[in-house]
């Protein structure tokens, strides 16, 4: 996992989410649908913190963990300027294939927003849902992202100089099958896992979660540029809810999952 490490101490993924705010937007509205009204909430994989910092706002206790020492440094630094650190049961630099840090059945909700796809083996993949199993309470929901390889033959067909090996059918082919990605340019991205769509709930249940939904988390604006988006926001507060309404309706469309480079999958811990 060094490689994945050494990738996001240099990239920043505060400032990705607000670049593309999207995917937070949308996955935020469906996370506070299903998330208990009071509770122990575990942001695993927290990255910076910006899904743990909404948490705290909301009122929820928080643990946060992250692979990476300088994110969780960071999110606790962002957690201190936005005076929320009495909301926070811990940062922890933890790898989701082990959490044994946690006892069991310890946290009435669990995310897990980034691990999963960069885990490019089924063990290693089978040991973090294991963990997220054991450390979430008994009907406690859980929010775990998954990248759609659909899309993401979508994307090398369209960009292939930016996505080698990915820039000719041999091995677009190959990673069609298998779902394995590797980036030639070494730092642009780390080793990843592309998920076959119909494969995500069977893959949650055979761990022990009860699928409620299925998100598309850049729904049918993923496309959008920012002055496309900022159209929609500059046309009044109540065009603009109307927007989000749309889009957050939309998300929920099967028939859209494809086009998504992330998904959210939301279950539930039997």
């Amino acid at each position: 996992m060094d490689k994945v490490i050494d990738y996001y101490n240099r990239f920043d993924e505060w400032g990705r989410l607000d670049r593309e705010p999207v995917e937070m937007m949308i996955n935020w509205h469906h996370i506070q649908r299903y998330l208990p009204k009071q509770g122990h909430i575990l942001d695993n994989g927290a990255g910076p913190g910006k899904y743990a910092i909404e948490l705290a706002k909301c009122g929820y206790e928080v643990t946060l963990t992250d692979l990476t020492p300088r994110l969780v440094e960071l999110a606790r630094d962002k957690v201190e300027e936005q005076k929320l650190t009495g909301f926070f049961k811990g940062f922890h630099i933890a790898d989701a294939r082990d959490l044994s840090l946690f006892h069991s059945e310890a946290f009435d909700a669990s995310m897990m927003l980034g691990p999963l796809y960069h885990l490019q083996t089924q063990e290693d993949r089978d040991k973090a849902v294991q963990e997220l199993h054991r450390v979430t309470k008994p009907g406690g929901i859980v929010f775990v992202a998954c990248m759609t390889r659909i899309r993401h033959i979508m994307t090398s067909l369209m960009h292939p100089g930016h996505w080698q090996p990915n820039d000719n059918m041999t091995d677009i082919q190959t990673f069609a099958e298998t779902g394995i990605f590797n980036h030639s340019d070494e730092g642009r991205f780390t080793g990843a896992y592309y998920f076959n769509i119909d494969e995500i709930n069977p893959f949650m249940e055979s761990h022990g979660f009860e699928s409620l939904k299925l998100i598309g988390s850049s729904s049918i604006v993923g496309a959008l540029k920012s002055d496309q988006f900022d159209y929609w926001r500059d046309r009044g507060e109540a065009e603009f809810q109307a927007f989000q309404k749309l889009i957050f309706e939309a998300a929920e469309s099967p028939h859209m999952l494809g086009t998504s480079s992330h998904l959210l999958y939301i279950g539930r811990r039997k």
